[in-house]
């Protein structure tokens, strides 16, 4: 296949994927927003009027770039982890790879359908929560980077738990068991700096940890972790997702068997 022939099988593959959440909006934009909105009302305005300031930063100001960053998690994942088992559920996978399209093409197209959605769903909970308080950008980079950088991530983490995953049940396991415990630990709603040194320590084998802390100094210029570290570990591992997600698409993994 010629450079044009590619470019148009993955636009092929991303409008594919681009048009599938598209077209079900009130399953997949609205009701982040809905849920982020009563993480706002509840957290922000009733629980932290209460708990006053944090880092220097109203309560609602301080959470709001971790429950923005746990929106586009929960959406990357969910995007891809769903939309890749469908087609393997339906045998429509298998055309695609005996397809001329490079098995590369074929990660980057639903990955990058996957990354659309993140980023689309953290840019309107980002919307919402101009309601409830002011945001100030402080580094446009990071901020730009931490977003692309974890859709990415965990929409290559959505790819593998589709191969992994043999029934419907099997997709939502990572998610309540793996993902959301990790997001409520990951500083999300509250200081790492504030924990103990015991668990300051233990909260650091987190990936989230780095990804929430990233954002937060993009949007708020504050963070407990330093900044250039936490870009690098988010980096390591996406590259790392990244090979293994195409060595299993090579191997042809829970799907030629």
């Amino acid at each position: 296949m010629n450079f044009q022939q590619l470019q148009t099988a993955l636009w092929t593959l991303v409008h594919k994927e681009i048009r599938r959440f598209l077209r079900i909006w009130p399953q997949t934009l609205l009701p982040p927003a809905i849920t982020m909105t009563l993480y706002f009302v509840i957290f922000g305005n009733l629980v932290g009027s209460r708990i006053g300031q944090m880092g220097g930063f109203s309560y609602i100001q301080f959470i709001v770039p971790g429950l923005v960053m746990m929106s586009v998690i929960t959406n990357s994942y969910a995007n891809v982890c769903s939309s890749f088992f469908s087609a393997k559920f339906q045998r429509s996978i298998e055309e695609l790879i005996m397809s001329p399209i490079p098995l590369s093409l074929i990660l980057w197209g639903y990955v990058i359908g996957g990354v659309c959605r993140g980023v689309l769903v953290g840019f309107i909970v980002t919307l919402v929560s101009l309601f409830f308080t002011d945001l100030h950008l402080y580094n446009l980079f990071v901020t730009i980077y931490t977003v692309i950088i974890t859709s990415l991530l965990f929409s290559i983490a959505g790819f593998i738990n589709a191969f992994y995953a043999r029934s419907f049940d099997d997709i939502s396991i990572v998610p309540t068991f793996v993902l959301t415990p990790l997001t409520y630990l990951g500083g999300v709603f509250y200081a790492i700096s504030a924990l103990s040194p015991f668990w300051q320590k233990l909260s650091l084998i987190n990936p989230i940890v780095y990804m929430v802390n990233a954002f937060r100094y993009g949007i708020l210029g504050h963070s407990d972790i330093n900044v250039t570290i936490s870009l690098i570990v988010m980096s390591l591992f996406c590259a790392v997702f990244y090979g293994f997600a195409y060595y299993l698409l090579a191997r042809g993994s829970g799907i030629r068997e």
